[in-house]
């Protein structure tokens, strides 16, 4: 585990799926929890690799862990939230919760300790999906307790943002979790001229507070000092959130891919 010393130049890696990836001014407002984090860290600079569409299988035979565990260096924390990719049977990215999911997960969890570099796993947030009677489902499954029974047995810190989001879902209700989620009606907003309904994705708002739950974890559980740390308890306009134009989003996509091979897979 880190020490208790502040680390000048500490940088917070982030591999994931579209729960965790940064989106373009394009697709504002729709914001992965990795777009805020920044806000509520200073001295440590998070370094985006999540990647829409991403599972922890893909994610790795792609060359995107492969790029990171190249740039990663001691002391740096390296963040790993997958789980909405991994359930869907298409396309090479679906993996069982206690056989290849949690054989993917110890690959970043090992690749960073071969580094110096200290592993963190963060459960994915759970889908906005109710029954009729308004009840809250939970359409993740097995995802969540595979990677924490894989954090116990490796000594992964762990940071639950399922059973968070959960908690916070089902007393938001159906109705008071249409603004987290990126539910928008026709005109709303010029990204979305038709509307859109999406049960998946965040808005800038859910991202806001699931960044601010990973960041209140990360100082509770001594992953970085204090002194790394700001604004935990205060109000954090959704303006401060930054989208950055396409062609950057695009060009940064496109460079953080390595050689598979570097983490000892065949690419897909």
């Amino acid at each position: 585990m880190p020490g208790t010393e502040a680390v000048p130049g500490v940088r917070v890696f982030l591999a994931g799926d579209s729960a965790v990836a940064g989106r373009p001014r394009s697709m504002a407002p729709m914001a992965g929890w990795g777009q805020a984090l920044p806000l509520f860290l200073r001295s440590a600079r998070v370094v985006n690799a999540a990647r829409a569409g991403a599972s922890s299988r893909s994610f790795l035979e792609r060359g995107r862990l492969a790029w990171i565990l190249g740039n990663i260096a001691s002391q740096d924390l390296l963040l790993v939230s997958f789980g909405l990719i991994d359930m869907k049977r298409a396309e090479g990215r679906f993996t069982e919760p206690f056989r290849d999911y949690q054989h993917f997960l110890r690959r970043y969890a090992h690749g960073a300790r071969d580094r110096g570099a200290h592993p963190v796993f963060v459960t994915c947030h759970e889908r906005r999906v109710f029954d009729r009677h308004g009840n809250m489902l939970r359409p993740l499954g097995l995802y969540p307790s595979a990677m924490r029974e894989l954090a116990a047995a490796l000594s992964v810190p762990l940071i639950d943002l399922n059973e968070w989001s959960v908690a916070q879902w089902r007393r938001k209700g159906p109705e008071g979790t249409r603004n987290i989620f990126l539910h928008l009606d026709p005109g709303e907003h010029p990204n979305y001229p038709e509307g859109v309904a999406d049960n998946t994705h965040l808005r800038v708002r859910g991202g806001l507070e699931c960044a601010r739950f990973v960041a209140r974890e990360m100082r509770a559980q001594r992953l970085l000092t204090p002194e790394h740390f700001r604004d935990l308890d205060a109000a954090v306009p959704e303006a401060a959130v930054d989208f950055l134009d396409d062609d950057v989003v695009e060009r940064l996509t496109r460079s953080r891919v390595g050689l598979p091979h570097e983490t000892g897979m065949v690419s897909s």
